[in-house]
């Protein structure tokens, strides 16, 4: 019989010591607490150091000349047509998910999860039940081998306690704020905690041949301790474009 000295007994437990300790560093490098429901607060434009505690509007995108005449006039007609209580048709209109950027600051009160697991971080917004994954260390690939869609395809790296993410291959016909893109547009994203329940996502949008400059605006949300996701599906929606492109309601007359 093999006799079982200290050394034996030790070494079990030294190694579940070094496994703890290994998984806590990965943890604590990996996720930088970015991880749970938060809220979104606001989103202010420019760099996200010149936040202040109020709230900052985000500025007007710095659109190339011939596409801002016509941006600025559709926000015009936008305005009128919501004084006159006749909202123009969006994409919720149509029960159409917000895509990238929208939907990480677009959701107004349904918050957005974030989960982590390895080599990938997945993000849940409540509105529409949209959901965008994040590949961790992946390399990026070409325009051509992604089929466009609403979240495209975002590769990410941690750099400290910052998630970097590159997006690219959004459909044209998902906007931020009605702003037009083209398929080459490219979406930067710095994410991170700045106070242990507050979460900055600093977007960046780079579009040269829509853009004047690169475009950034800056995601600041809230944590929501113990806030469990609910399911939205747009069901019953009874919202339609009519021919001047207003919202109307269909009413059951019954």
């Amino acid at each position: 019989m093999r006799r079982i000295c200290g050394s034996d007994l030790l070494l079990p437990v030294f190694s579940v010591v070094i496994l703890l300790s290994v998984n806590s560093q990965a943890q604590d490098q990996g996720d930088a607490g970015i991880g749970g429901t938060w809220t979104i607060s606001f989103a202010a434009g420019g760099n996200p150091d010149a936040i202040q505690s109020t709230r900052t509007p985000a500025g007007p995108p710095p659109l190339k000349p011939e596409y801002g005449s016509a941006w600025e006039e559709g926000q015009r007609l936008a305005r009128e047509a919501n004084a006159r209580g006749e909202p123009l048709a969006t994409a919720a209109t149509f029960c159409l998910p917000q895509g990238m950027p929208a939907m990480m600051g677009g959701g107004g009160p349904f918050p957005v999860e974030i989960l982590l697991s390895p080599g990938q971080v997945t993000i849940i917004q409540e509105a529409y039940t949209q959901v965008r994954r994040i590949y961790l260390d992946t390399p990026q690939v070409t325009l051509e081998d992604i089929e466009p869609g609403f979240y495209g395809r975002s590769v990410g790296h941690w750099e400290d306690d910052t998630l970097v993410v590159d997006t690219i291959g959004i459909k044209e016909s998902v906007r931020y704020r009605d702003v037009p893109h083209t398929p080459a547009m490219r979406i930067t994203e710095r994410i991170h905690r700045v106070e242990p329940d507050v979460l900055w996502d600093q977007v960046t949008i780079d579009d040269p041949e829509i853009l004047e400059e690169p475009w950034t605006v800056t995601f600041v949300y809230n944590r929501l301790p113990g806030y469990e996701i609910m399911e939205y599906v747009c069901e019953d929606n009874r919202e339609y474009a009519d021919e001047t492109g207003a919202t109307r309601l269909r009413i059951d007359p019954r």
